[in-house]
């Protein structure tokens, strides 16, 4: 073999590096836990392929019921990792997930997006509205999931996402706004620790995966400020979560203060976690911290 075909072309560590015979090799390799019971939280799990054609599934999250089926808020979730990692099989997310499902008795649909730097993007935010549009495919109890039939209630839907997933999170609130979600109502969307770019130095990883953006601040998905559509916000409310030792912590306030100041109607709430670094609540989801921010979460879902 030619060993200039495994000489480096593209390097954006701790993602992903890409050699010259287009082999993409991961520097973090997603775990996968099987979906099923889980006897600690009473949570179900299960996994649905949404599009026969793109691949594209879901995990789907229901809480241990109690008494008569009765009809439970849906969360939407998409998962971070900068486009190009991570997974809802993964053991960040479903600790994540089902933490929160068995504290708020809600129904959670984590949507596996397809990876970039093999689908570049926009393909990570069509996969993610062509699942959220999936879901709202049962608002009359007749898709294809018996689960979201018979315990969904498409009138109480949130969107939550850390890091690049708040991205999408974002996006799917600004596309459910503009474009409309037939038979569902977004509610809320949880937006936490949130991957936007701010000045005029470009982001190259961001712009190797989205050959059609510059990489900076023009591109209104990565600088909701220039987006004409923010204030078309399509949901009551927005809580936006920041953390001290982010890098991207301010970032996550210019968000909060862009979507205050754009004449959309709703809510915007921030909440700082102080002492702590990037999305720490999915590594360390019983500190003190961590679950001050998930009944941050809980209050926000729960509260009318």
């Amino acid at each position: 073999m030619d060993s200039s075909s495994k000489e480096i072309t593209h390097d954006f560590p701790p993602l992903f590096k890409v050699y010259k015979d287009g082999t993409v090799e991961r520097y973090m390799i997603a775990d996968y836990i099987p979906s099923g019971h889980d006897p600690t939280t009473g949570v179900q799990t299960k996994d649905v392929v949404v599009s026969a054609e793109t691949g594209v599934k879901v995990r789907l999250f229901i809480p241990k019921l109690d008494g008569p089926s009765k009809k439970l808020p849906v969360l939407v979730h998409f998962h971070g990792g900068g486009f190009s990692i991570g997974s809802p099989f993964d053991t960040p997310s479903n600790n994540f997930l089902k933490c929160l499902v068995s504290q708020v008795e809600i129904i959670a649909i984590s949507i596996d997006y397809r990876l970039a730097p093999e689908n570049l993007l926009p393909i990570a935010y069509d996969d993610s509205w062509a699942g959220l549009q999936w879901v709202a495919t049962h608002s009359l109890g007749l898709g294809p999931e018996p689960w979201l039939n018979e315990y969904a209630d498409l009138g109480r839907v949130f969107l939550a996402g850390e890091s690049a997933g708040a991205n999408i999170a974002h996006q799917m609130a600004i596309r459910a706004g503009t474009t409309g979600l037939v038979g569902s109502k977004v509610i809320g969307a949880l937006i936490v620790h949130p991957f936007f770019v701010v000045g005029k130095e470009v982001d190259e990883m961001y712009k190797y995966i989205c050959p059609t953006s510059s990489g900076c601040d023009d591109d209104p998905k990565l600088n909701p400020e220039v987006d004409p559509n923010l204030k078309s916000m399509g949901c009551d409310k927005v809580l936006v979560f920041v953390a001290e030792k982010d890098r991207l912590r301010n970032i996550g306030v210019g968000y909060y203060e862009s979507l205050g100041k754009s004449g959309w109607a709703g809510k915007v709430e921030l909440y700082e976690t102080l002492g702590e670094g990037h999305c720490f609540h999915l590594f360390n989801p019983n500190s003190e911290k961590g679950m001050a921010l998930m009944k941050k979460m809980v209050d926000f879902i729960t509260e009318d």
